[in-house]
């Protein structure tokens, strides 16, 4: 459905550079941070495109154990996708260059105080993986075309918050925001769809 091939790369290229990001108020206030959502080619064997996600090192002090994609916050004076590239390099050993980048989506703030810019990246078919094992425990490859189904992504309500949280399920895992809200939206970009994610819900977990 997803052939990793240079004409996806060029379709999502184009569907990013197309993409109306909105301004975030109250930036300011948040810490800036960047996430990468970095193209890859399935591990199966079937050439189709898959993107890379984390299990975050159960004994880091905040999110351990959770799923996550490669990033963090930006160092002083770096962009967002700098910021993406470098935390790909610390966590994965993967080393892209600023040709490889593909465009962005929109911020989304988040209850642990950080203002996440999502990096869309493209990496080679036989892109080298190399964890840091202080940081990710696992590090895994999900098929595009498993994101597309429609009963991946659902949405429930906490008595903690009246915003719907919302939940992406795949390989029998549930990931939640902020890491499902920007696998929402990239699903959303893949569709042809401009879907906004900044209100949607964290479950209370991950607030601190």
């Amino acid at each position: 459905m997803f052939a990793f091939t240079d004409t996806l790369r060029h379709e999502i290229a184009t569907r990013c550079a197309a993409f109306p990001r909105l301004p975030t108020d109250g930036a300011h206030a948040l810490k800036h941070a960047a996430v990468a959502v970095t193209l890859v080619e399935s591990a199966d064997g079937s050439g189709e495109a898959a993107f890379l996600l984390t299990r975050r090192a159960a004994k880091l002090r905040a999110h351990g154990s959770q799923w996550a994609l490669p990033g963090g916050r930006c160092d002083d004076g770096e962009t967002p996708a700098e910021a993406a590239l470098r935390e790909l390099d610390e966590e994965l050993g993967l080393r892209l260059g600023a040709d490889q980048v593909l465009g962005l989506l929109d911020d989304y703030p988040s209850r642990s105080g950080y203002l996440i810019t999502p990096v869309v990246t493209w990496a080679g078919a036989h892109a080298p993986l190399n964890p840091n094992p202080d940081e990710v425990a696992s590090v895994h490859r999900v098929a595009l075309a498993d994101i597309a189904k429609p009963e991946v992504v659902d949405f429930i309500t906490i008595a903690q918050s009246d915003r719907p949280v919302v939940r992406v399920h795949v390989n029998g895992s549930t990931i939640h925001a902020p890491t499902a809200a920007v696998i929402y939206q990239f699903r959303e970009l893949l569709a042809g769809r401009v879907t906004r994610v900044a209100e949607l819900e964290q479950p209370v977990f991950a607030w601190r």
